[in-house]
């Protein structure tokens, strides 16, 4: 076994051999301006229209339907900023859910200080939607639906077919970040209704600085940033030419290997499940248990810290996070944990786990024995432990 067990691979992926193969001309030796109108940006230029093929394909896209960026919080800024600039003249009214990633919610606070109104969805036990609120929350004055594809924290996948045709259905915009989804479950933006999706490189052991912003065909919105007249006009800067080759490469690679993994990553999350569930007191799953990713896995740990716990974990190898690495810095616990009904008491002793296809079972079982050898060490310590265990006996 290796000395390190990474398990974090919500937060970042170790990018391909592949990738990273592909990647390397376009440093070297094909380094031209792909917007210069010489024969040596030609190669650039081609292999970046290569690019967006790919990426269109995977999504069941148009290939002018993709615009590349510098990564998912871009694109999440880029479809909401723009979205209610473009739109403010049919209304001023958004909808979201208390569970989204800070991209799409501090975006959000952004245009309520600047005169927009947005809704908060409420979400279920397992960090569900409920469909039924959704629709009563769509207003005449509602110009834009933004619901995340799968949560970054406790992998539940929402409805977003559904989500889709009701926002369809009243002629409301949908958005959906996907940069956990994208590579790691299929994803067609018609089948789904989607009108504008997010997605990052380094999710799927493609590049960091790297992402996209899918906007479906005569959707008006206007540029995110200003200059030259690369991406039609829509986002300028000069092409991050081995960045979007990566991002691609990425792309195909995950498209050819996902049935494989998702049944891989299944098996081997539902195990480390099992025996945490079985082996360790008053653990708790957080998340939908079925309709989730399949590399997700996020417990809470009852008269613990969060923080203790990585940090024993990081001792014996083990990379692991409590959440969102955006996060990472704050004292509060989790929004989504608070969003799904836990108190402050137990959001604190959470841990999230997430697996690659490179993860194997000696692995997990190297995890499963940690976590529950630190979780009882750290609650050995705690007199509030000691207590609540004399009660409840």
């Amino acid at each position: 076994m290796n000395n390190m067990i990474y398990l974090d691979n919500a937060a970042t992926t170790k990018i391909d051999h592949e990738v990273y193969e592909a990647m390397k001309p376009y440093f070297e030796e094909q380094y031209g301006n792909p917007s210069s109108i010489y024969s040596f940006a030609g190669k650039s230029k081609k292999a970046l229209d290569e690019a967006r093929e790919t990426v269109a394909s995977f999504l069941g896209a148009k290939p002018a339907e993709i615009y590349f960026t510098g990564g998912g919080s871009e694109s999440d800024n880029w479809a909401l900023k723009a979205t209610a600039e473009a739109y403010r003249d049919k209304g001023n009214h958004i909808i979201t859910s208390k569970i989204e990633h800070h991209a799409v919610l501090h975006t959000c606070e952004y245009l309520e200080r600047h005169g927009f109104e947005v809704t908060y969805l409420n979400v279920d036990e397992y960090g569900m939607i409920k469909l039924d609120e959704l629709e009563k929350a769509i207003r005449p004055d509602t110009i834009l639906i933004s619901i995340m594809f799968a949560n970054n924290e406790i992998g539940t996948i929402e409805p977003v077919k559904e989500i889709g045709s009701i926002a369809r259905e009243h002629g409301v915009l949908f958005h959906t970040d996907a940069v956990q989804a994208y590579g790691h479950i299929p994803i067609n933006v018609e089948e789904l209704c989607i009108d504008m999706l997010s997605a990052s490189g380094h999710k799927i052991n493609g590049p960091k600085g790297t992402g996209i912003l899918y906007v479906r065909d005569g959707i008006k919105i206007g540029a995110f940033i200003h200059g030259g007249a690369q991406e039609r006009g829509r986002r300028a800067g000069t092409y991050n030419t081995p960045g979007i080759v990566g991002f691609a490469k990425a792309t195909e690679l995950a498209a050819a290997n996902m049935g494989q993994r998702m049944e891989k990553e299944t098996v081997l999350r539902n195990y480390l499940i099992s025996r945490v569930l079985k082996e360790v007191p008053y653990a708790r799953l957080n998340g939908h248990t079925e309709k989730r990713l399949p590399n997700n896995v996020n417990f809470c740990f009852r008269f613990i810290e969060g923080e203790s716990l990585l940090i024993l974990l990081d001792q014996k190898g083990i990379c692991a996070s409590s959440g969102s690495a955006c996060t990472s810095g704050s004292l509060d616990p989790s929004h989504v944990l608070l969003a799904i009904g836990l108190p402050h008491e137990i959001a604190h002793g959470s841990l999230r786990l997430t697996l690659s296809g490179e993860t194997a079972k000696e692995e997990i079982d190297f995890v499963a024995d940690s976590i529950k050898e630190i979780v009882g060490r750290l609650r050995s310590m705690s007199p509030l432990y000691e207590d609540f265990v004399k009660k409840d006996k």
